[in-house]
């Protein structure tokens, strides 16, 4: 039998190959050891010529898979290193346990054991880990039905297993093996596994807090000790990470009070015997309350350094805070940033004075090398064409570095409403130290070139028809729409053309051809019959980056008719000018500096308009809106937004009719005002045998909501929960407003831009509901623009 060096050939094994081969190894190094101490062998052989090659000890594998991956072949010579590279060759194919050479004359024999296969893998005693994920990590190693086993490899997965279930707070789990030999070498495997109890925080001590109070201190962790029956929170289970984060947060609590020294000295945590119970200790030396004294900037120049240190938040004699230093060094770095410097660092140091407890503060700011954007590249933009994203960018090839402007030309890009995602990018150019990139990188929306839309609404009924709308015209960025829409309410045809970039410098124009019929009756309110052919041209003119003035000019020919449950409010008006033409101007001023267009977290839109029908229309009246929203991030995907609208109408000149004509009143209720009421349902209502809604020339409606994503979306920007609270009413010109008269709705509601247009479901329970409000909590839009 030949033995070749052994040791050189652990030495030299395939990381792969498991335990079971070492040991073998180790066998044999002891053997050839114990050989060498009697001196009755040597190591080395005499090489000979193999006219034949013999396999012995086979019983699943075929001959000819060992002489596939066997090196040695007849007519070769057979030597020591040759020997030694067959083994270690067979050993790495994993199918054998013990594999030897030995030589019968010219022959040479192979014999094998070979490692037994799988027959079966059963799982037992998992609820919290589901048996496919199980099973999906034994497929990943090779543990499946029909594969060599390999102990190994099954004690790995048992490790990751256990350590799954420690994740969990689950310490007292166990998880067993057991393997059955079966005929012609297969075993089945059997994983018993003991899920035990979530071990629970029982106690949290807390020592050395003084100064504050305990409980306060406390709030700040997120980890909380287990008090009585909770079987709906995870607060009281201990997790290694959530305990360094609420370390930090303690020690950021103290650092903002003024504890300029304060210290967490240990940390510990101890669990009971049973594993059942987790007991967290927490040390800390809160120091003395320190007070800011004087602040100073050393590395700019002298009129730089003035006008930062008038703006920095930090105020002499109020109590030290952390946080205002993180601001005033993110202030510090911002005004350089914008300023072309991209790698500016900003190092905050102190000097304390402990006899009058004051930290004075220095940044020392290390400008590096001024930046500025050698070239910018624009991908991910399949139909837009590239002018229309560099006309919206505020960062300019040439110009200095400035993250402002780049922030502003992401943020001018989502409220574009073209893309699901914008990424802006700057890598710096390599073999320079002044220059850097701009890679802006969009994602466009599915819908941004056509959009065919027919849903429902719950204001105006079922919605058939098609709407053909191109956000982008032919990658242009222009909008064309044509709306052929026939509701149970209203029969629309539209024809909207609108160019954003009317002239270079931003002024957008729109034309609007339209055809309306509505019929009161089918949507609850007082009836009448109108039909609307209108015509008109509107201007936005931008007076700053967010801002900018509306002018729009229409002519309305207006035609009106009675039905037989047609309101005596409404019946002298329809007698006296069935027909109209109306020369109508609109002007107003808007902001928006929101981050996105359809589902924005920050920042705010806001609006004021006036309506107006030139002197000498056949109905003279004027309408005031007022409108806004303001979105409050909370966190990276949520967010707080408030809103309020306001509007107010009237008639005036000799006119037919002195007050607002009853077909332009506003309304109140419904998805887009006060959501759990029925639609246009709130407010006055006529003096017929069965009343009906009339609307006002005066509404008033507020809405507070909170916003988060739907769950496993990631980053996109097409789905939206939110939580939202309504209120609103609408007054007559009899009547005088009064806030008491609000309703108030609260509910869900969930937002999608699906593949046929904006959804917008909604569950709401009015909340002060009076005799007479009709409620509908279930409210369904389809093919509408969101709030």
């Amino acid at each position: 039998m030949y033995h070749p060096d052994w040791l050189s050939a652990v030495c030299n094994l395939d990381p792969e190959i498991d335990a079971e081969i070492v040991f073998f190894f180790m066998k044999k190094i002891t053997f050839g050891f114990l050989l060498f101490l009697i001196g009755n062998m040597s190591l080395a052989i005499e090489p000979f010529t193999i006219t034949d090659i013999r396999v012995e000890g086979l019983q699943r594998l075929e001959e000819g898979t060992v002489f596939n991956y066997l090196p040695l072949k007849v007519g070769d010579e057979a030597n020591d290193e040759e020997v030694f590279i067959s083994v270690k060759e067979l050993f790495a194919t994993g199918f054998f346990k013990d594999v030897s050479l030995d030589q019968d004359g010219t022959t040479l024999i192979v014999r094998v054991i070979e490692r037994p296969s799988i027959a079966s893998i059963d799982i037992s005693g998992n609820s919290e880990l589901k048996t496919e994920d199980i099973e999906q990590g034994f497929e990943r190693v090779g543990l499946v039905e029909g594969r060599i086993f390999n102990q190994a490899t099954l004690d790995q997965v048992v490790r990751e297993i256990n350590d799954l279930y420690l994740s969990m707070g689950r310490y007292s789990s166990t998880v067993a093996t057991e393997t059955d030999a079966l005929e012609n070498n297969r075993v089945s495997l059997s994983i018993i596994i003991r899920e035990g109890q979530v071990a629970r925080i029982k106690k949290i001590n807390l020592i050395g807090v003084e100064k504050e109070k305990t409980s306060r201190v406390l709030k700040q962790m997120k980890l909380k000790d287990r008090r009585g029956f909770s079987p709906f929170t995870r607060k009281d289970q201990y997790s290694k990470q959530q305990f360094e984060a609420d370390l930090e947060s303690i020690r950021s609590y103290y650092l903002d009070r003024g504890y300029h020294d304060f210290a967490i000295t240990s940390s510990s945590v101890e669990i009971s015997p049973n594993k059942q119970n987790i007991f967290l200790g927490i040390v800390v030396e809160e120091g003395d309350v320190y007070r800011f004294g004087s602040t100073s900037i050393e590395g700019l120049e002298e009129t730089l350094t003035d006008s930062m240190s008038t703006d920095l938040p930090i105020e002499e004699g109020e109590p030290f805070s952390e946080s205002a230093v993180s601001a005033a060094r993110n202030l510090i770095s911002g005004r350089l940033t914008d300023d072309g410097y991209a790698f500016v660092d900003v190092i905050p140091s102190f000097t304390t004075d402990k006899v009058s407890n004051i930290v004075n503060t220095l940044f020392t700011v290390r400008l590096n090398q001024r930046v500025y954007v050698r070239r910018i590249d624009i991908s991910g933009n399949v139909f837009t064409r590239d002018e229309v994203i560099r006309r919206e960018l505020r960062q300019f090839e040439g110009a200095w570095y400035s993250s402002g402007d780049i922030s502003r030309s992401k943020s001018r890009l989502r409220r574009l409403g073209l893309f699901e995602s914008v990424q802006i990018e700057t890598p710096a150019v390599a073999g320079t130290t002044d220059q850097v990139d701009m890679k802006v990188i969009v994602r466009e929306r599915d819908t941004g070139s056509v959009l065919f839309s027919a849903g429902y609404s719950d204001a105006d009924g079922a919605l058939f028809g098609v709407e053909l709308q191109q956000r982008n015209l032919f990658g242009t960025g222009k909008n064309l729409s044509l709306v052929l829409n026939n509701s149970d309410a209203v029969d629309t045809y539209e024809i909207v053309y609108t160019n954003p970039y009317h002239t270079p410098d931003g002024i957008s124009r729109r034309f609007k051809l339209l055809s309306r019929s509505v019929d009161s009756k089918e949507v609850d309110t007082a009836e009448y019959a109108l039909e609307t052919k209108a015509g008109s041209v509107h201007y936005r003119i931008p007076i700053a980056e967010t801002n900018s003035i509306n002018l729009g000019f229409a002519y309305e020919s207006i035609t009106i008719q009675s039905t037989v449950e047609t309101p005596p409010e409404f019946l002298g008006v329809i007698a006296a000018q069935p027909e109209s033409d109306q020369f109508v101007v609109s002007s107003g001023i808007s902001r928006d500096n929101r981050d996105d267009f359809f589902f924005p977290t920050r920042g705010a839109n806001a609006s004021l308009t006036l309506e107006l029908a030139f002197p000498g229309s056949d109905f003279e009246y004027y309408k005031v809106n007022a409108q806004g929203a303001y979105f409050f991030p909370l966190g990276d995907t949520m967010a707080l937004k408030g809103g309020i609208g306001l509007g107010l109408g009237g008639g005036y000149g000799d006119g037919v009719y002195s007050e607002l004509p009853f077909f332009k009143n506003y309304f109140a209720g419904g998805p887009k005002s006060v959501r759990g009421f029925d639609s246009r349902s709130l407010g006055p209502r006529d003096s017929g045998p069965t009343p009906q809604p009339t609307g006002g020339d005066r509404r008033l409606l507020v809405n507070v909501e909170l916003l988060f994503p739907a769950f496993g979306t990631g980053d996109a920007r097409d789905k939206r929960f939110g939580l939202f609270a309504d209120g609103g009413m609408v007054w007559a010109a009899s009547q005088d407003v009064e806030l008491d008269d609000l309703r108030y709705s609260a509910g869900l509601y969930f937002d999608w831009y699906s593949p046929v247009g904006p959804l917008s479901i909604s569950y709401g329970v009015p909340l002060d509901r009076e005799p007479g409000d009709e409620r509908e909590k279930f409210q369904l839009s389809i093919g509408t623009v969101f709030r």
